[in-house]
C-alpha cells in the first residue's frame, strides 16, 4: 500500500473520529450554548484536515508534476480555503 495513501486516510479517519467524538459531547451538554460552542471549534477541524490531506497527497505526486501544475493545484486549495472562510 501507498505510503502517502496510508496517511491521508488516517487523516481521514482522525477528522471523522473527532468529528463523531464533538457530537457526542454536545449529546452530552445537552444545552444550546455549549454544544455551539463545540460545534465552532470544529471550524478549525476541517480546513486543517484538508491543507494537510492535500499536503501529503501533493508530496506523494511532486515528482509527477511540474512546478506550474503545482503552482496551480496550490491557487485551487488556496482560493477553496478562502471560499469557506471568508465571512
Amino acid at each position: 500500500m501507498d505510503k502517502y495513501v496510508s496517511w491521508m486516510a488516517v487523516l481521514r479517519l482522525l477528522s471523522g473520529s473527532v468529528e463523531i467524538t464533538a457530537a457526542l459531547i454536545m449529546l452530552k451538554l445537552n444545552q444550546v450554548d455549549k454544544a455551539l460552542a463545540v460545534n465552532s471549534g470544529l471550524a478549525l477541524v476541517g480546513p486543517t484536515i484538508l491543507i494537510l490531506t492535500t499536503a501529503v497527497g501533493l508530496s506523494g505526486m511532486a515528482q509527477d508534476l511540474s512546478w506550474g501544475k503545482l503552482g496551480w493545484i496550490g491557487c485551487g486549495v488556496a482560493f477553496l480555503l478562502i471560499g469557506i472562510l471568508k465571512k
